[in-house]
């Protein structure tokens, strides 16, 4: 989901008790289907369990299931619906206003922004957070906003679903300490749906926006919420956005590692929940055209999950061979030292800063 960030559909990851199988969330929908996952294929106390305790078998089985398909998407099912139940106990609608989204008609804004010659990257056309097409379907795009209120409502105590907007505004306050003289134009990389877009455009008023994506389906639902902002209709879920007056960005269908945009364009380019869903090589060159795109004196920002969370050290081995299955490059993401290549890139007053328990927040200046 590398271009999309599937904006938010943030993991839940578990407090490895299988009866409630999502519990603070981590990262984006795979742990969350991953621990749910692991409660049909094992029951076992995964409250007890570490990875220095999990029996190696269950590993072996995890990849065994895996490699049956078949038997895979009967769990695969099952696994959804806990977490579709688990949401709305929170209070997430998840069915109805899901249901409610799919039956519109989306033609006009899908050939709005669509780009037919676009050629998608091989890594964008496997399977993401248990969608056979990954980001390239409206079921994806119609829950993806949903799966952000409940999987983030467990990142903070009190839980509530309004941990999504307080995740989003903790990225925000970083960028609003390091820009106190506000920006003028902003490039949202991966923008989903548009709710980290809307969120940098509420944190700095006045500038012009632009969101960047891979998916026609997500950009069609972004400039949708876009219509609905200007219009003082909220953002059309169970809870309300805040209404705008502001010109709406503008839409952009094409690879966040080959954008088309114009280069030293923008005082701060951002990718908010985009890294852990790319290879290694496809984030290396969005660094680059991150660059590419910044002014000279401009910011690049990536919000993302932490990978030296404490929460990684007590995931049992089959859980990350589980989401292994629906986020395909996590391996590769824990991988990456952004503050590294952000200085090989030549980059100054690189920093990472935690901005929730479970993510950081890694900004250079170019």
């Amino acid at each position: 989901m590398a271009l999309t960030r599937f904006n938010g559909f943030e993991l839940l990851a578990w407090d490895f008790n299988p009866r409630w199988a999502m519990r603070s969330s981590i990262s984006t929908v795979g742990i969350g289907f991953a621990g749910c996952l692991c409660h049909n294929l094992f029951n076992l106390p995964l409250n007890t369990m570490t990875v220095a305790s999990s029996p190696a078998w269950t590993v072996r089985l995890a990849n065994f299931i895996l490699g049956i398909k078949p038997l895979f998407n009967i769990m695969k099912g099952r696994a959804r619906s806990m977490m579709i139940n688990r949401a709305e106990e929170m209070g997430v609608l998840w069915r109805s206003e899901a249901a409610n989204l799919q039956s519109m008609d989306w033609l006009a804004d899908f050939e709005a922004v669509n780009n037919p010659s676009l050629v998608y990257p091989e890594y964008y056309l496997k399977p993401f957070h248990a969608y056979d097409n990954g980001n390239l379907g409206w079921e994806p795009a119609t829950e993806v906003e949903l799966a952000a209120y409940a999987v983030h409502a467990r990142i903070w105590e009190p839980q509530s679903v309004e941990g999504d907007p307080k995740l989003r505004e903790s990225f925000n306050q970083v960028l609003r300490s390091a820009l106190p003289g506000g920006v003028q134009s902003i490039v949202d990389l991966g923008c989903s749906v548009g709710m980290s877009t809307f969120a940098l455009q509420d944190t700095f008023p006045g500038s012009t926006l632009t969101g960047v994506d891979l998916s026609p389906y997500f950009l069609a639902v972004a400039r949708h919420r876009s219509r609905l902002r200007q219009s003082d209709k909220g953002n059309g879920l169970q809870i309300p956005d805040r209404p705008s007056a502001q010109t709406p960005p503008t839409w952009v269908h094409a690879a966040a590692e080959s954008t088309g945009l114009e280069a030293g364009n923008y005082d701060l380019v951002a990718a908010c929940l985009v890294f852990h869903e790319l290879p290694r090589d496809a984030a290396l060159a969005i660094l680059q055209e991150a660059k590419r795109l910044v002014k000279p004196g401009g910011m690049v920002a990536i919000m993302d999950m932490n990978p030296q969370s404490a929460v990684f050290a007590k995931m049992p081995p089959y859980v990350l061979t589980l989401l292994k299955s629906t986020e395909p490059y996590l391996d590769q993401y824990f991988g990456v030292d952004l503050v590294q290549e952000f200085e090989r890139l030549g980059f100054s007053q690189v920093r990472s800063m935690e901005n929730s328990p479970r993510h950081r927040t890694v900004i250079a200046t170019r």
